[in-house]
């Protein structure tokens, strides 16, 4: 590793809680309303579905959560299944299972993994309801809560268990807002809540992914470093994703900058003396990413289960 990524890797350790990632820009108001609103109505629900980006299972869990939820049973979905890495979808699921938690490969999308999803939710709250019938009450249908940070695809998910579009959807972070209860069909009723982030990015290399993936504002982030450190990524762990998406031949750059200035020259984002736009670049990079175009890659490593074990 040359002596520019070291510097770029120390900056971004430096700038991530000073300035990539203020700590006041990511736990606003409706954001203290969404946790109040979780608490109070947790007690309604028979099963928590915690929903995850299947990209990055480890930076996408908020660690509030667990705390909120207690021991109310719950389930791990990790949406966008289809833009991870399927062999490592497949080790955070294993994973999950050494830690008596089932989860779930899913694409809200094109409602893969949907039957899946159901089938192991009325599972779990089968026990709760027929502990309340036995005591006299009329069957119901099971409760569920949907939790997860904002832009992981939760009304996406609704939706498609709705079978119709029942929330608002949009490709950025918190569009859904307020409480809603969602029939679906006779055996569930889902309690849809607002996205809600933690109050502080105590692991950085989380934040930083949260940022790559777009879960945090691009308008409230150095959306440069973002980039620089993401290509950096890139080029360690899925330099032949690069060269594929951006029909590169020859040997990959050095310096993620440099790669970012190759990448602008490829898609012609050039301004006048014939310089590299580097802000349209970044938006190119992010975008391709983010929309699954510079193919399946999952960021976060699934711990190893033989070490879990010992």
């Amino acid at each position: 590793m040359n002596d520019y990524i070291k510097e770029r890797e120390e900056s971004a350790k430096k700038l991530a809680a000073e300035q990539v990632l203020p700590n006041v820009q990511w736990f606003p108001g409706h954001m203290t309303k969404a946790r109040r609103i979780i608490t109070e109505n947790l007690k309604l629900v028979d099963v928590v579905i915690e929903l995850l980006d299947a990209r990055i299972p480890y930076s996408s869990a908020n660690p509030m959560l667990q705390e909120i939820i207690a021991d109310k049973p719950k389930l791990v979905a990790l949406n966008k299944a289809d833009l991870a890495d399927p062999a490592m979808t497949k080790k955070w699921i294993n994973y999950f299972k050494t830690q008596g938690i089932k989860a779930v490969a899913v694409d809200a999308t094109q409602g893969k993994g949907i039957k899946q999803l159901v089938q192991i939710t009325e599972d779990l709250a089968r026990a709760r309801t027929e502990k309340l019938v036995a005591k006299g009450a009329k069957a119901r249908a099971a409760r569920v809560m949907i939790l997860g940070i904002p832009n992981v695809g939760k009304s996406s998910l609704i939706n498609r268990l709705a079978g119709s579009n029942k929330t608002k959807t949009a490709d950025k972070p918190g569009v859904t807002r307020a409480k809603q209860w969602i029939r679906l069909g006779t055996h569930l009723e889902l309690l849809d809540t607002p996205g809600i982030l933690w109050p502080k990015f105590e692991d950085m290399n989380a934040g930083l992914k949260l940022a790559f993936t777009g879960a945090i504002n691009d308008e409230a982030i150095d959306r440069e470093l973002i980039t620089e450190v993401f290509l950096d990524t890139m080029l360690k762990h899925y330099p032949d994703r690069i060269k594929e998406r951006y029909k590169i031949t020859d040997a990959l750059p050095d310096t993620p900058l440099e790669l970012l200035e190759l990448i602008g020259k490829k898609r012609g984002c050039l301004v006048k003396g014939g310089q590299i736009d580097l802000e349209k670049a970044q938006r190119i990079v992010l975008t391709d990413f983010r929309s699954g175009k510079m193919g399946t890659i999952s960021l976060d490593v699934a711990p190893d289960i033989s070490q879990e074990k010992d």
